[in-house]
């Protein structure tokens, strides 16, 4: 049960109302076995009494007291006035009973205000243990309550900080994936070059994709991969003939869904710190499979050995935080590098 500010006075009545009517009959129940199948109505109206009594010193306790003093952890005020509290609402209680309840049902000599003031052992005995018991039972229930909302809140907000983060790495991507694009589109037609036309078509499939299929949490597989496709056309489009060599290969053994612009900001990233930078022929491997568990995108490239080069760039730290968010532990991330290869594998679950 949630008593959120939208509806915490309606939960709140409906709880209650529930709570303390089954604790009444609970009371009555035993009281009944106590003596031998018989209860009368004198025994029923003493319970309705403290009942009320119990109540009131309930929400008493835990509204005010506890979330006023206890809860700020000033725990000498708050036992100060839990032991007056449970005093003025025990006498309180007596003073209900023997002069407003009893007349209506019982003739006998009424205690003296004196009397009910000052007999502890009589008060605590028959009306103060009455409270707390009924008011512990009830601040029990009302801290569970309040562990289990307050759980889930910390789990909404880190859900939502979690997104949010996600949300500012995909800003910081599409920047950078834009900026090279529109780099290699700007060499293309300072050369004149008739691959002008055709680059900024390619461009136009990828920017759809990025702006409608970008801001969501999960994209499938095959719609990664063709736009994939898209931005190796584009990319071919910067080199003569035999200055690349890409081999890309795809084994779907079964649906896949990843996060949008995954393996994308890999492939442009080999394209960056492998061609990009390098003078002769260059290579780029794509792999791609599925089973029924996991996907599995393995990416090597080619580069030139240079003590200042990063293959890696913004770009892999930026996925890797990407898949720490999404996936907690349940990911693998590998980044090596080995004789002038530069080589990433990433291996997801198939669905998010």
């Amino acid at each position: 049960m949630k008593f959120g500010p939208e509806n915490n006075l309606k939960q709140n009545i409906y709880f209650q109302l529930l709570f303390w009517t089954a604790l009444f009959l609970f009371g009555t129940a035993r009281n009944y076995g106590e003596y031998d199948g018989e209860i009368s109505s004198q025994m029923i109206i003493y319970n309705f009494c403290h009942w009320i009594f119990q109540i009131a010193g309930a929400n008493f306790i835990y509204f005010i007291l506890i979330r006023n003093f206890f809860d700020r952890k000033n725990y000498l005020r708050f036992s100060l006035y839990l032991i007056f509290s449970l005093y003025i609402i025990s006498v309180a209680n007596r003073i209900f009973l023997v002069y407003l309840a009893e007349p209506f049902f019982i003739s006998l000599p009424k205690d003296s205000f004196y009397s009910i003031f000052t007999d502890m052992g009589y008060l605590w005995n028959h009306y103060t243990f009455t409270i707390i018991s009924g008011a512990f039972i009830f601040i029990s229930v009302m801290f569970v309550i309040r562990y289990k909302e307050e759980k889930e809140n910390t789990a909404k907000l880190q859900k939502e900080k979690a997104e949010l983060e996600l949300k500012s790495l995909k800003s910081q991507l599409n920047p950078h994936f834009l900026f090279n694009t529109l780099n290699n589109i700007y060499s293309l037609s300072l050369s004149n070059s008739g691959k002008t036309s055709e680059s900024i078509s390619r461009l136009s499939d990828i920017l759809d994709y990025i702006l409608y299929k970008g801001p969501e949490n999960e994209v499938s597989l095959s719609e990664e991969l063709a736009v994939i496709d898209h931005y190796i056309a584009l990319e071919s489009l910067r080199y003569r003939e035999g200055r690349l060599k890409i081999d890309r290969t795809a084994v779907l053994h079964s649906p896949a869904s990843i996060p949008p612009l995954l393996y994308l900001t890999l492939v442009e990233n080999a394209f960056k710190h492998g061609a990009g930078k390098t003078s002769g022929r260059t290579g780029i491997k794509i792999d791609v499979s599925t089973d029924e568990s996991y996907s599995v995108f393995r990416i090597e490239n080619t580069f030139e050995d240079d003590e200042n080069s990063d293959p890696g760039g913004i770009g892999l730290k930026n996925i890797d935080r990407q898949l720490r968010l999404r996936y907690q532990d349940d990911f693998i991330f590998k980044v090596s590098k080995e004789n002038n290869i530069f080589k990433v594998e990433i291996k997801t679950p198939t669905t998010l």
